[in-house]
């Protein structure tokens, strides 16, 4: 079983509900375990702002499938959710990233690992420093501490304990 780690992201159709559907569908894959969820994040969109916030959790669980295969899983939760793709960075009732997969640096037409982006959004940051721990380094990165540092400027804050 490999670890992964997974954003998860609604800021539409009762976004709390939308968060916690998800977690339930993937909790309920007989290839997945779920370790542990983080609490859940309120933070302001990037992109559009003419959007709701955001509430995003991060969730920590193991799995005997291939990154590519996990990709593909969440990919096929969020069609089932409803999830639209109406605009670049726009908002979603379901968004379901897979930010890494055990130590795995990948680069491929259909997946990068660590996410792309992960380094730079304080609301994976600091869900995954409730995780991880500050001294966690994401695969070809520096420490969760130091990346948070970086992005001081974002603005985010605890809504709840993760609903289940």
């Amino acid at each position: 079983m490999k670890q992964a780690l997974v954003g998860l992201g609604s800021n539409v159709e009762e976004p709390l509900t939308q968060l916690t559907t998800a977690y339930r569908r993937l909790a309920g894959d007989p290839e997945i375990t779920v370790e542990a969820t983080s609490s859940v994040y309120l933070s302001a969109p990037h992109g559009p702002q003419d959007q709701p916030d955001f509430y995003n959790a991060v969730i920590s669980l193991h799995t005997s499938m291939a990154p590519e295969k996990l990709l593909s899983a969440l990919l096929a939760t969020e069609t089932k959710m409803g999830r639209k793709r109406l605009r670049h960075w726009g908002e979603r009732c379901i968004d379901l990233d897979l930010l890494a997969y055990d130590r795995c640096e990948i680069t491929s037409t259909d997946l990068v690992l660590p996410h792309p982006r992960a380094h730079e959004r304080r609301f994976v940051l600091d869900p995954m420093i409730e995780l991880l721990g500050e001294d966690y380094c994401l695969p070809g990165t520096s420490t969760l501490e130091a990346l948070q540092a970086q992005c001081a400027g974002q603005t985010i804050r605890v809504l709840c304990e993760f609903p289940r």
